[in-house]
C-alpha cells in the first residue's frame, strides 16, 4: 500500500511539473546559472592546471635549481639583491656528488625590466627581433630536458675554447631559414657571427596559444656567452639527480656544499635558494585555490537564489493545491506519500536545472577551448558530479518545508479551502 502511494505521489509530481513548464523553467533559472558558473570556471581551472603541469614537467624531471635569492612567492629585499652571485666554481664543486648525474651553470641576457628577449638575430638579410640569449655548460642538455630537433649540442671542448657556435630556438630558426637547413650556417648575433650546430625543439608553454617567447632564443656555450657579455654575473645552477627518492638527500648535500663555499655561519639562514618543479606546482596551487573560492562564492549566490525560488514556487503550489491535498488525504494518502510527492517535485526541478547548467557549462567550455586566445579548458568529472549533486541537494533542502506544510494540512480544512 505504502509503495503504491509513493509511486502515485512521484507520478503526480512529474505531471505537475509538466503542466507548468514556464513556471518551472523560471524557478530553476538561478540553479542553472549557479551550476553553469561552477562548470565553466572549474573547466578553465582544470585545463590551466593540466597545461601548467605539462609545462612544469617539460622543465625537467629529477632536477633542482639553485639561485642566489628566492624567485618564487617572495618580494626581494635589499640583502637578497646584493648577495654574492653563484659562479662556475660552485658548479664544479657540486659535480661528483652521490646521486648527481649532471650540474650546469647558466647565464641569460634578457631585458631586465620586462624579462624578455631584446636582441636581434640576422641571417642573409632576414632579422628576428626580441630573442633572448643563454649561455650554459655542455651539461645543459641533461639538466634542462631541452631536445635538439636538428643537429647537436656543443661539447665541453667547444665550451672551453669559446667556440663561435650556437643553437637556435625553434621559432628563431623557422623565421630565419624557413625550409632551408640551418645547420652549418652563420648567423649574426650582437657583434659576431656564430655557426648554427643545432635547433631546439618547440617548448611547451603554460598559457595561451600561438608563439612561445621561449622558442625565440639563441643558446651558446658558457665561455662563448661570457665573451659576448662579460658584465653578466647572475648565474643559476641546475642539478640533475638520478631518482626522485633521493631528492631530499641531494638537496641537503647541495645546501651543505654551498653554505661552506659561501661561508654561511651555522646560526645564519641560507644566502641562496634551492627549489624544484614541485615549488612551481605548489605556488600555482595557491593561486588556483583563490580562484576556486571565487567560483564557490559566485555560484553559491546563484544556487541560493535558485533554492529560494524553488521554495517559493513550492509554497505557492501547496496553496494552489490545498483542496487536492485534502481529497488525497480523505482517500487515505499518508503524510509520507505527500512528503514524497512535494519533495520529488522540488528535487526534480533542481535536478533539471542542474542538468541544464551542466550542458550550458559544457558548451561554454567547448567554445572557450576553440577561441583564438587558446585558453585551455577541460571538463572536470569531479566538478560535474559536485555540480549535479549540489543542485539536487538544493532542491531537497529548500523543498522540505513546503512538503512538510503540505503533509500536515488538516484534511477537513483543506477540503473546505476555495
Amino acid at each position: 500500500m505504502a509503495r503504491g502511494q509513493t509511486r502515485e505521489s512521484v507520478k503526480l509530481a512529474l505531471e505537475t511539473l509538466k503542466a507548468n513548464k514556464l513556471r518551472s523553467g523560471l524557478t530553476i533559472l538561478g540553479i542553472v546559472i549557479g551550476v553553469t558558473t561552477v562548470i565553466t570556471i572549474s573547466s578553465v581551472i582544470n585545463g590551466v592546471n593540466n597545461r601548467v603541469s605539462g609545462w612544469v614537467t617539460s622543465l625537467g624531471s629529477n632536477v633542482l635549481w639553485v639561485f642566489h635569492m628566492p624567485l618564487i612567492g617572495v618580494q626581494p629585499t635589499t640583502e637578497m639583491l646584493t648577495r654574492k652571485k653563484l659562479n662556475l666554481d660552485d658548479v664544479l664543486a657540486l659535480r661528483g656528488m652521490p646521486h648527481v648525474l649532471a650540474v650546469d651553470g647558466t647565464y641569460q641576457h634578457v631585458n631586465q625590466q620586462f624579462h624578455v628577449g631584446d636582441v636581434s638575430v640576422k641571417y642573409n638579410g632576414k632579422k628576428v627581433a626580441g630573442a633572448f640569449l643563454m649561455g650554459s655548460t655542455a651539461a645543459l642538455e641533461m639538466t634542462s630536458e631541452l631536445v635538439a630537433q636538428e643537429g647537436r649540442f656543443w661539447t665541453d671542448g667547444e665550451d672551453q675554447r669559446h667556440a663561435h657556435v650556437c643553437l637556435l630556438g625553434h621559432d628563431t630558426a623557422e623565421d630565419l631559414f624557413g625550409t632551408e637547413d640551418p645547420i652549418g650556417k652563420d648567423v649574426n648575433v650582437a657583434t659576431g657571427l656564430y655557426t648554427v650546430i643545432g635547433v631546439v625543439d618547440k617548448r611547451k608553454q603554460p598559457f595561451g596559444s600561438g608563439k612561445n617567447p621561449a622558442d625565440n632564443g639563441v643558446y651558446f656555450p658558457l665561455g662563448t656567452f661570457h665573451n659576448l657579455y662579460p658584465e653578466i654575473k647572475d648565474m643559476y645552477i641546475g642539478v640533475k639527480f638520478d631518482e626522485q627518492k633521493y631528492k631530499s638527500l641531494v638537496t641537503e648535500e647541495v645546501r651543505e656544499v654551498l653554505r661552506i663555499r659561501r661561508k654561511v655561519r651555522v646560526e645564519a639562514e641560507d644566502n641562496f635558494a634551492i627549489f624544484g618543479p614541485d615549488s612551481l606546482t605548489k605556488l600555482w596551487g595557491q593561486l588556483t585555490g583563490g580562484l576556486v573560492l571565487f567560483m564557490i562564492a559566485v555560484s553559491s549566490v546563484g544556487l541560493m537564489v535558485g533554492g529560494v525560488g524553488v521554495m517559493n514556487i513550492m509554497l505557492v503550489s501547496v496553496t494552489e493545491r490545498t483542496r487536492e491535498i485534502g481529497v488525497r488525504k480523505a482517500l487515505g494518502a499518508t503524510k509520507r506519500a505527500l512528503l514524497t510527492q512535494f519533495t520529488t517535485e522540488a528535487v526534480t526541478l533542481s535536478a533539471v536545472g542542474g542538468l541544464i547548467g551542466l550542458l550550458l557549462g559544457a558548451v561554454i567550455t567547448w567554445i572557450i577551448y576553440f577561441l583564438p586566445i587558446g585558453l585551455p579548458a577541460a571538463l572536470s568529472v569531479l566538478w560535474v558530479l559536485i555540480g549535479f549533486f549540489v543542485s539536487c541537494a538544493i532542491g531537497l533542502i529548500f523543498g522540505i518545508y513546503p512538503a512538510w506544510k503540505a503533509a500536515n494540512l488538516d484534511p477537513i480544512e483543506a477540503l473546505r479551502y476555495e
